[in-house]
């Protein structure tokens, strides 16, 4: 049928054809990755960003991704004026410096990520979300000292600290600036761990490079969502190094359960619940009654 219909369309006259093609508006339906399948992108939305045939989970929207993770209305963003500069004025195919306003432009956000306080079955959290829409949620100077602000947060108000990871590493066009951010939130995170107060990081689709090889495989406790690609480098680049075959499924979240990097798979639909858990089970009260 695909191919009937492409022969037809190359017969059309081109006024024809861009008419065709005009009439299905873009972004109508999505194709699953996993099973196939062309799903109309309401019932994708409906089931939060999931495919209603076989579950697979797209990427979803971060602004979407809080309202179902913290208590309705409780999300209180911080520092959402913090600005990245370009000290190197970088440029590959186009200045550093287009690429944030376009980003920026584009998403709505000043970076890639998103904290402040929040509660999850009513207790208090400090928590971040990822946006991966900007830049594939690459960490530069801004993304560091967020994250680090959310542990000092965490830490100041003595609650638990949550990170929803979804990102491609370090940012390239800020080069060792970018890197140092991953010694930089390691460091505020052992100042929370030595205090006692927990951290659960949450691993989403994808979660790699410096992010994956900092604070987000440190959590007391680890969750993945269902195949994420978690892991430093890309599968093909390892394969390309070592110059061997990657075992079957190598770097998702269910061969990182087997092999003990993580503590559970949740399901998008569950994972409220199973923060507002995890956050009663390792809450501050319960650190202080073990003391």
């Amino acid at each position: 049928m695909a191919a009937w219909w492409s022969k037809q369309r190359k017969k059309m006259k081109p006024e024809v054809a861009a008419k065709t093609k005009r009439s299905v508006p873009s972004g109508l339906f999505q194709k699953c990755d996993e099973c196939g399948a062309t799903v109309p992108s309401e019932q994708v939305k409906e089931a939060l960003w999931c495919c209603p045939q076989c579950g697979h989970h797209f990427v979803m929207p971060t602004a979407e991704r809080i309202k179902i993770t913290v208590d309705e209305g409780s999300f209180v963003e911080a520092d959402v004026n913090i600005q990245p500069e370009d000290p190197l004025e970088f440029r590959d195919s186009k200045r550093y410096a287009d690429r944030l306003r376009s980003a920026q432009k584009q998403v709505g956000v000043a970076d890639a990520f998103r904290e402040g306080r929040a509660t999850l079955g009513g207790r208090p959290v400090s928590i971040g979300f990822f946006v991966f829409e900007f830049m594939g949620g690459s960490m530069g100077s801004v993304v560091g000292e967020k994250i680090t602000r959310l542990f000092e947060r965490a830490l100041a108000d003595r609650v638990p600290a949550i990170i929803l990871n979804a990102s491609g590493g370090a940012r390239m066009q800020e080069g060792i600036l970018s890197l140092m951010q991953m010694a930089k939130t390691t460091a505020a995170l052992a100042r929370l761990k030595e205090a006692g107060l927990p951290y659960v990081s949450v691993l989403l689709h994808p979660t790699t490079g410096g992010v994956a090889a900092s604070f987000a495989m440190l959590g007391d406790v680890i969750v993945a969502e269902p195949k994420a690609l978690i892991g430093f480098a890309g599968p093909r680049v390892i394969e390309q190094t070592i110059r061997q075959k990657l075992p079957e499924g190598f770097q998702r979240s269910e061969f990182l359960l087997q092999h003990g990097m993580v503590d559970a798979i949740v399901s998008r639909h569950d994972m409220k619940d199973t923060l507002s858990r995890l956050v009663s089970l390792l809450g501050p009260e319960k650190q202080r009654a073990r003391a």
